[in-house]
């Protein structure tokens, strides 16, 4: 990732869930968590959003709006957010500009296969739009807490 802490979180506005439009700038002024997940409906990203789910009133109470974001066609987020009852946006971004704007497009390699996808990674941005926080490579399980502890220590 070519970003780092204090630097202007990249803007973007895409196609969200429930036809929703879903821009960064419009959340200036509060706390966001902006989680970038491989693909809808899967093991990992199921239990990321789950996690992130479970926690959404308290993010809440912190001031911290959750959003998740992924190459998934919008049909796909809203496919997911019904099975799962997931009650926060999920971003679509099929061109994957915002994504690789953020630096998680990226080569990956599985049974030494190569092949480009998202590399699972979170950012707290502050209320002035600027990354607080980030979590490369995330592994799942008690991330979400991590993540609401940074965002209730974040001014």
């Amino acid at each position: 990732m070519s970003l780092t802490v204090g630097d202007p979180a990249p803007d973007f506005t895409l196609p969200g869930s429930s036809g929703q439009s879903i821009a960064l700038s419009a959340m200036r002024g509060h706390k966001i968590v902006l989680y970038f997940y491989p693909k809808d409906d899967t093991s990992g990203c199921t239990l990321e959003a789950q996690g992130f789910n479970a926690l959404l009133a308290e993010f809440e109470a912190a001031d911290a709006r959750v959003i998740g974001l992924s190459p998934d066609p919008v049909k796909s987020h809203d496919k997911f957010c019904g099975k799962y009852g997931l009650q926060f946006p999920l971003a679509s971004d099929e061109t994957k500009e915002t994504l690789q704007a953020y630096g998680v497009w990226v080569e990956k390699s599985m049974y030494g296969r190569k092949y480009m996808g998202v590399e699972r990674t979170t950012l707290l941005v502050d209320r002035e739009g600027r990354i607080a926080r980030i979590w490369p490579k995330v592994k799942v399980p008690g991330h979400a807490e991590e993540v609401l502890g940074a965002a209730r220590d974040l001014a």
